[in-house]
């Protein structure tokens, strides 16, 4: 019987086994029903160009790659939903996936396009450098089995990131880079002795017999160097050519394995000399690096998981009296949760009974732990240290801060900044361009010298000198670090990205209140006239959240603790005026001078500092001015930005007197008031028309506006939800100098990564000629390779050294 290949994997088998099928009068062979399956997924997803790609190479067979289809089913469990997938506020579901065997970008194009091409998929983004993907889908649609299932039919395995569990599966890689590093280490100083020996034989003579010995150990030690310690890169190189796209792993695995090729040639024959030593020390000294990079880039994600991993995962709720322990996912709004010291603060919440003192360091740094009382607000995240207490719970699991963070955070590394992706596309040509110069260094060396042993060696070194990795690593790495710092200083960068947009920025437009101010007014001066009530104020500015109404109804508290306010009606909040509502047929109007504009009632004052008016049916009863103080630290990082080059500009709602005199103390020389949502909005767009990249700062909902159309967006942590919501960066804490650092570390970042890139050209340029010109050996060509990647590496961590100095 006739052997004929698999349509799919295009092993060969007999036609009696086969599964048969015909397409347009030709007929289709498939080894199993894995293979038959994987063909008509792409071909009904319009992907049948993978056949294109794949060329005349073979695949293992889809059902022995993944036959382990048990386990499907835990995927739809209710648990694993709980534990994994969140829902979006459009009502899709969203989970976060480690897919395996992802070995070039070849493997991500493949993924995202048989994801994207899945009905009921909504996204799939993968990120190549951890492999982590983000996939939504619409559960009406698809089950996440069904999605796990096409992955692994396409000869992948998906699994949902899991903080807790990325520790031991970083072990266990460093581990297998370790086995195999003390196997090159071992081969490279034995055979080092042995190739002193060749070196001395050669300048002083050596019996042939002798030579052919140290010939033969050198071979030995070479072998596992090659095939054990360097299977890592042969593995990268046929995934890549797999998908038809060449990559590092291939440079390093063609150089040795022609040196390799070469020596066992001379060996045999006794012509030339073997190169054994330069395959051991171009695996080892290439592994090497490639290990240092692997500790390097954990040490940069450290801060990621380590908050990501840090969500408590049960509550201990009381009803009843009864106290038991509940998985988060099940506490309700309104539950009654205890703590005890030490442990972690799961949903946020209001505390209810006893009063302790609470660590915030891991949600804002700030070291100095905050006596929290009852009718206090507590943040997920935060650490009770002292006491036993209770606390109402306020939001769900998938509400709360700390479920917020680890969004943003997981999110934060899945988007590509723009000079990312043009390196990307760099590097995907890089390599095809390197083997295109070896080969004519080769040819023009062998015409030159006549040797092909000279020839062969020079284009090794070609191969093995060039550093396509150094390119890769240039700004995924600086972004990594970039963003585990800013993360670990309480600032979020929703996505990496926003990085380089910062560093690029030259203008920042800032709110006043609760941005540049404490956002606490306080009453400086209290006037009324005749028919004023003070419970009619109280009632009316308890219904704003708006700091200048709190301001007032903390001065009202303070001096009548015993008012009861009356209920108001047709309550209404106007934005950047004030409040309107109705007692009794009255009219109730508290609010600035445009609001008794608006109202057509006549003012006739003048103040510096921030005016609020009380008017009952038209009559102004009680004029209030009030003060709000510079935020601590504000004039400095203020500063500290203007140094950078960024102008700094003040948008205000309130009035021109006391924006004048904030703008004065903060250092800020452009200041406009009188501001409706829309205004700072229109001053935006005014902005972008003269050629700037505005960053915009607030933290109120009348700023939401502004905060859409700038740039980048930073809101202040304790802000409006909107305004977080809208933003591109989050300030965890409200100061001051989180502002200036989130510049300086995205300065610090843009500016690594251009030095990067900067090297890796300049490395590849003057390397890759001196090779070509043969002034470079294998060995020399390794540890030079290995050394620029280490480079980047190095150069990305120092980040880290500068982000308590100033920007030079």
């Amino acid at each position: 019987m006739a052997r004929v290949p698999c349509t799919h994997c295009h092993l060969e088998f007999d036609e009696s086994v086969m599964l048969t099928e015909e397409e347009n009068g030709k007929p289709l062979y498939f080894c199993c029903k894995g293979c038959q399956g994987v063909y008509h997924l792409l071909k009904e997803e319009g992907l049948d160009t993978f056949y294109d790609k794949l060329g005349h190479q073979t695949l293992e067979p889809a059902d022995k790659s993944r036959d382990k289809k048990e386990d499907l089913d835990r995927f739809d469990l209710e648990g694993f939903h709980k534990k994994y997938v969140r829902t979006t506020p459009e009502g899709f579901n969203e989970i976060h996936l480690i897919i395996e065997g992802i070995h070039c970008s070849a493997c991500v194009w493949l993924n995202e396009k048989v994801l994207h091409q899945t009905p009921g998929v909504i996204e799939a983004t993968i990120n190549y450098s951890n492999n982590k993907a983000k996939v939504v889908w619409d559960p009406e649609q698809i089950r996440l089995s069904q999605i796990i299932e096409t992955i692994r039919n396409i000869g992948y395995n998906a699994y949902p990131y899991d903080p807790a569990l990325q520790e031991e599966r970083a072990v266990k890689v460093r581990n297998d880079y370790y086995s195999r590093i003390l196997v090159g280490v071992f081969a490279t100083m034995n055979i080092m002795w042995i190739a002193i020996a060749q070196y001395a034989g050669y300048f002083s003579g050596m019996e042939r017999g002798h030579k052919n010995i140290l010939n033969i150990a050198e071979f030995i030690l070479a072998t596992p160097t090659l095939f054990y310690s360097g299977w890592i890169f042969f593995r990268g190189a046929w995934y890549g050519l797999k998908n038809r796209f060449i990559n590092m792993d291939l440079l390093v695995a063609a150089g040795a394995t022609l040196a390799y090729l070469y020596s066992i040639y001379a060996m045999i024959t006794l012509k030339g000399e073997v190169y054994f030593d330069s395959v051991t020390m171009i695996i080892t000294f290439v592994l090497v690096g490639k290990y240092l990079e692997v500790l390097s880039k954990r040490q940069a994600v450290d801060t990621l998981d380590k908050i990501i991993g840090s969500m408590p995962t049960e509550a201990t709720v009381v009803r009843d009296g009864e106290k038991a322990l509940v998985s988060i996912e099940n506490v309700e709004p309104g539950d009654l949760i205890e703590l005890k010291p030490g442990e972690k603060v799961a949903l946020d919440g209001i505390l209810r009974q006893g009063s302790a003192l609470f660590d915030e360091s891991p949600l804002t740094g700030e070291s100095e732990p905050i006596l929290k009382e009852a009718g206090d607000e507590i943040l997920s995240g935060t650490v009770c240290l002292d006491s036993v207490v209770r606390y109402e719970a306020t939001k769900r699991a998938d509400e709360s801060l700390l479920h917020q963070i680890t969004e943003l955070l997981s999110d934060a590394v899945t988007k590509k900044p723009r000079i990312e992706q043009l390196a990307n596309v760099v590097s995907g040509y890089f390599s095809v361009i390197i083997l295109s110069i070896a080969l004519l260094t080769f040819t023009g060396w062998l015409w030159y010298s006549g040797s092909f042993e000279r020839a062969l060696i020079v284009a090794i070194s070609v191969i093995v000198i060039a550093c396509p990795c150094a390119l890769g690593l240039a700004t995924p790495m600086a972004t990594l670090v970039g963003i585990s710092r800013a993360a670990k200083r309480g600032i979020l960068f929703k996505e990496a990205a926003q990085l380089e947009t910062v560093a690029k920025s030259d203008l920042l437009a800032v709110d006043k209140t609760g941005t540049v101010t404490e956002g606490r007014p306080s009453v400086v001066n209290f006037r009324t006239e005749e028919g004023f009530d003070p419970a009619l104020l109280l009632a009316l500015v308890s219904g704003s959240n708006h700091p200048v109404s709190q301001g007032v109804a903390r001065w009202l508290r303070d001096r009548h603790p015993d008012l009861r306010p009356p209920e108001l009606e047709h309550f209404k909040e106007i934005q950047a005026q004030g409040v309107t509502a109705e007692y009794r047929g009255h009219k109730l109007a508290g609010g600035n001078v445009a609001l008794m504009d608006a109202l057509a009632i006549p003012v006739n004052v003048e103040s510096s500092e921030t005016l609020f008016l009380f008017a009952i049916d038209g009559k102004i009863v009680a004029l209030i001015e009030l003060r709000d103080r510079l935020k601590e630290g504000a004039y400095e990082a203020l500063a500290a930005i203007k140094t950078l080059g960024v102008k700094v500009v003040m948008l205000t709602g309130d009035h021109e007197a006391a924006a004048r005199r904030i703008a004065l103390e903060a250092g800020i020389d452009e200041a406009y008031a009188r501001l409706l949502p829309q205004d700072k909005a229109d001053i935006i767009d005014r902005f972008h028309k003269e050629g700037h990249i505005v960053v915009m700062a607030g933290d109120g909902i009348n700023d939401a506006l502004a905060l859409a159309r700038s740039d980048i967006a930073v809101a202040m942590g304790s802000g409006a939800d909107i305004a977080i919501e809208v933003s591109d960066i989050v300030l965890l804490e409200d100061r001051p100098q989180h502002l200036a650092d989130a510049f300086l570390i995205g300065r610090r970042t843009f500016r690594s990564v251009k030095q990067n890139l900067g090297f890796s050209v300049l490395y590849n340029s003057v390397a890759v000629p001196l090779a070509v010109l043969g002034y470079v050996n294998p060995l020399v060509a390794a540890l030079s390779m290995s050394l620029s990647s280490l480079f980047v590496v190095g150069n990305s961590m120092r980040i880290k050294l500068g982000e308590k100095s100033s920007e030079e």
